[in-house]
C-alpha cells in the first residue's frame, strides 16, 4: 500500500514537471535558452528556485536527522550564510555581469589564463558531480527503500529511471525550464515540511504556542558552542558557512548560472538577498523538526535508528501516519529534483562552455553537441551514485561540505587572488598548486588530529584557499596585470 502510494505521487508529480517544460520549450529550446534562459527569468521566481536548488532532499532527511548528535549547533553555520550571499551580491554578481559571462570561470581565463580556467572549470565539476550525486543518493536510497525492494527491483534501476525522468523534462530548454520547475519544487517542499510539523504537534497534541515551547525548551534547541577543539565552535562554524557560500553559491556555475538568467544586475542582487534571508528561517524550520521527532519518539518509546539519514523517513513510514508519508514523499522529490536538475544543467554548461570551448550559439552543431553532453552527464551522474552506494554514508550533509571545503579550495584561491591583488601567475603551474594544496590539507588535517587531538571541521576550506593563493604567490611573475572589475 505505502509503495503503490508513493509511486502515484512520484508519476504525478513527474507529469506536471514534464508539463511544465513542454510550455516551457515551446518558445526556444536553443543554447541560449538552455545556458542562460535568453536572460529573461524574473528575479522573484529565480530567488524561490533557488532555496530548492541549494535545500536539496538532504537538508530534508539530514538536518532534522542530525538534532540528536548536533541539537541546533547547524544555525551557527546558517547564520554564516547569511554574509556569504551580502558578498556574493555585492562583489561576484557584478564582475560577471559586467563581463556578460555565461560560465563564471571564463574570468579566470580573462585574468590568469587558459590553464587556470580549465583548472577551475575541472574543480567545479568534480564538486558538483560528487555533491549533486551524493544528495539525489539519499532520495534514491529512500525510494528504494520504501517502494522498490517490495518489487525486488535492483538500487541501479531505481538510480537510472530517476536520472531519466530529469533528463526528459530537462533536455530542449535546460536552464529555462528548471528558473520555473524549481520554483514549484521549493514551494512543495517548504509546504511538505510545515505540514509535517503540523501532523507531528498533532500527534503530540500540542497547539502552536505549546510546539514553540516544548522546541524553545528542549535540550537539544542549544544553538551556539564555543569549546574551541570541538569542530561545533561557533567561530568555526560561523565563518566556514561565509566561504562555503562564497564558494558554494558564487563560484558555483550551478547557482551562479540560474542568476545570470536575471534581466540585469539589480534583479539579480534582488534575487540573492532574498534568496539568503529565507534561507535562514527555513533551516530553523527542519531543526525544529528534529526536535518535535526526538520529542515524539521519546513519548511513544519508539528506537530510532542508529544513522542519522534515516530517522525521519523511519518515523514517517512507520508512525506518523499516510498523510505525513504523502507530505515526506512531495517534500523530498520536490527538493531532490530541484538540486538534480540544475546541477545536470549546469555541468553541462560548463563542460561545454569550459573544456569544450564552445558558446551559446545557436548552429545545429553545437545543439547537437550539447545534446550529447547531457546525456553524457546524466550517465556519470548514475555511475557516481552507484558508486556512494557502494562505499556507504552516515550523515550525507556533512559529507558534502566536507568534500566542498577540497574541492572548492582552489576556486577559492584562485578567484581571490584575481579580484584582491594585481598579481599575475606563469599560468600553466597553476593546476599543480591547485592539486597540491588539497592533498596538504589533508595531510595537515590528519596531523593535527593524531598529534593534538585537534578535530578539523569545516574551515579547511579556509586553510585551502589561503595555501591555494601562497602557492600561486609563489609562482607569480614579476610583472602585474590590471584587475577586471
Amino acid at each position: 500500500m505505502i509503495g503503490t502510494t508513493i509511486l502515484i505521487i512520484f508519476a504525478a508529480y513527474f507529469g506536471i514537471l514534464y508539463l511544465i517544460s513542454v510550455l516551457i520549450s515551446r518558445g526556444s529550446s536553443d543554447n541560449d535558452a538552455f545556458f542562460v534562459a535568453n536572460r529573461k527569468s524574473p528575479w522573484y521566481i529565480v530567488a524561490i528556485g533557488m532555496i530548492g536548488t541549494s535545500v536539496s532532499g538532504v537538508t530534508f532527511v539530514s538536518v532534522p536527522g542530525m538534532v540528536g548528535a548536533f541539537n541546533m549547533s547547524y544555525m551557527q553555520m546558517v547564520f554564516g550564510f547569511f554574509f556569504g550571499y551580502l558578498v556574493v551580491a555585492y562583489l561576484l554578481l557584478p564582475l560577471y555581469y559586467k563581463l556578460n559571462l555565461t560560465s563564471i570561470y571564463t574570468y579566470l581565463d580573462q585574468r590568469f589564463g587558459n590553464y587556470s580556467y580549465k583548472t577551475g572549470a575541472s574543480f567545479f565539476i568534480l564538486s558538483r558531480i560528487i555533491g549533486s550525486a551524493a544528495k539525489l543518493y539519499l532520495v534514491a536510497l529512500i525510494l528504494q527503500t520504501l517502494v522498490f525492494d517490495h518489487w525486488h527491483i535492483p538500487f541501479w534501476m531505481t538510480v537510472s529511471g530517476i536520472i531519466l525522468f530529469i533528463w526528459i523534462y530537462t533536455r530542449k530548454s535546460g536552464i529555462k525550464t528548471i528558473v520555473w520547475t524549481d520554483t514549484l519544487q521549493t514551494l512543495s517542499f517548504i509546504i511538505a515540511a510545515i505540514l509535517i510539523i503540523w501532523q507531528v504537534s498533532s500527534l503530540l497534541k500540542l497547539d502552536l504556542g505549546e510546539a514553540i515551547s516544548t522546541i524553545s525548551n528542549s535540550p537539544h534547541s542549544k544553538i551556539f558552542h564555543f569549546e574551541w577543539k570541538s569542530p561545533l565552535n561557533f567561530f568555526k562554524q560561523f565563518f566556514s558557512g561565509i566561504f562555503i557560500v562564497i564558494v558554494m553559491t558564487g563560484l558555483d556555475q550551478d547557482n551562479m548560472q540560474k542568476n545570470l538568467t536575471c534581466k540585469n544586475l539589480k534583479d539579480a542582487r534582488k534575487n540573492m538577498l532574498t534568496y539568503g534571508f529565507l534561507f535562514t528561517p527555513i533551516n530553523f524550520l527542519f531543526l525544529s523538526l528534529g526536535i518535535l521527532l526526538l520529542v515524539f519518539a521519546s513519548q511513544q518509546g519508539i528506537t530510532l535508528p542508529t544513522v542519522s539519514d534515516e530517522i525521519l523517513p523511519y518515523l514517517v513510514s512507520n508512525y506518523l501516519g499516510l498523510p505525513c508519508l504523502i507530505f515526506f514523499t512531495i517534500g523530498i522529490i520536490g527538493a531532490s529534483f530541484a538540486n538534480a536538475d540544475s546541477a545536470l544543467a549546469s555541468l553541462t554548461t560548463s563542460f561545454c562552455v569550459d573544456i569544450l570551448g564552445m558558446n551559446q550559439n545557436n548552429d545545429k552543431e553545437a545543439n547537437t553537441t550539447r545534446k550529447r553532453v547531457h546525456i553524457g552527464m546524466s550517465i556519470v551522474f548514475i555511475l557516481v551514485i552507484l558508486f556512494i552506494h557502494h562505499i556507504g554514508q552516515d550523515n550525507i550533509l556533512n559529507t558534502i561540505y566536507k568534500v566542498a571545503s577540497y574541492t572548492y579550495g582552489p576556486l577559492l584561491g584562485l578567484f581571490g587572488l584575481g579580484l584582491f591583488t594585481k598579481v599575475q601567475i606563469k599560468d600553466k603551474f597553476a593546476p599543480i598548486v591547485c592539486i597540491l594544496t588539497p592533498i596538504i590539507c589533508y595531510l595537515i588535517e590528519e596531523t593535527l588530529a593524531a598529534s593534538f587531538n585537534y578535530k578539523v571541521g569545516y574551515e579547511i576550506l579556509m586553510l585551502n584557499g589561503l595555501l591555494t593563493v601562497i602557492g600561486l604567490l609563489i609562482i607569480s611573475e614579476r610583472k602585474t596585470t590590471p584587475k577586471l572589475t
